[in-house]
Order: structure tokens, then C-alpha cells, then sequence
């Protein structure tokens, strides 16, 4: 594995900001990546929890954020933005960070984890599977503003 640490992120350095810059396009073309001011705001929020995955070197190679909200039927958890950079993949990267947060999840209360992945996300979709993750038969609507 290349992951020596998977950690909670406490502020926000010009080295976070330059390793978004360099992650989100890896995840999404449509998407820009955040700036310090958006970073600011998601490392400060109560309701989210930005981890990261260092390598031996001590160089961000992934990213993921868990959202905690309560509603009136529980707190709910969700994974959003797994990202890790093409040089870690394929060792346990991924893994690392969702184990990660499903440990959070479990230790503030929720009954459950939720995540989408594109199905063209063959290597993503293996991985969540093989963690315990089942397709749900549900459906998700969008309203793009």
C-alpha cells in the first residue's frame, strides 16, 4: 500500500489548494477545482469531513469528503469527491480513505454510508462492492440550477 497516512484536514495550505488544482480534474472536467476561500469553508464546516491520503513522502495522492447531516429520521453520512491521483492507483488508496470514513460514520452515530459512482467507474464500483457497499434500487433526481 502506498498510503502512510489518512487524515482529517485541519487548515488550509497552499499546498492543499495546488493538490486540488491537481486532483478534481482527475475526477471531474466539468467541475473547477476549489480555491482556498471554498477549502476555507468545507475544512471549517461542522457537517463535513475533508480526508486526505498521504504517501511515504508526505504528498497528498487522495482525497474524500464524508458529509454528516441530521434529518428527522437520523444522521445520515455520505461520501462524496473519492479522488486519488493516477500514480496511487490500484494500491489501496481508495481503500484506505473509504475505511476511513466509514470508521467516522460508525463513531458519530450513523446507521448507514451512501455514495454514488459512475458506472463507467468500473475499478471504483470493485472497490466499494468489495467493502460492503450494495447497489441500492432508488432513484436519484437532479435539478441542475
Amino acid at each position: 500500500m502506498v498510503v502512510t497516512e489518512v487524515a482529517d484536514t485541519a487548515e488550509v495550505s497552499a499546498e492543499l489548494v495546488d493538490t486540488f488544482a491537481r486532483l478534481i480534474p482527475q475526477l471531474s472536467s466539468s467541475s473547477p477545482p476549489p480555491g482556498h476561500p471554498e477549502l476555507v469553508e468545507m475544512v471549517a464546516s461542522p457537517a463535513t469531513v475533508l480526508l486526505v491520503a498521504r504517501d511515504p513522502s508526505g504528498r497528498v495522492i487522495g482525497s474524500l469528503t464524508l458529509v454528516l447531516f441530521r434529518v428527522p429520521t437520523g444522521l445520515r453520512a455520505w461520501i462524496e469527491d473519492v479522488v486519488v491521483d493516477e500514480s496511487g492507483r490500484g494500491a489501496g488508496v481508495g481503500e484506505a480513505l473509504v475505511v476511513d470514513a466509514v470508521h467516522r460514520a460508525q463513531l458519530a452515530g450513523a446507521r448507514s454510508v451512501d455514495l454514488t459512482s459512475r458506472p463507467s467507474r468500473e475499478s471504483a464500483n470493485r472497490l466499494y462492492r468489495r467493502l460492503g457497499f450494495e447497489e441500492r434500487a432508488t432513484n436519484v433526481y437532479r435539478r441542475t440550477l
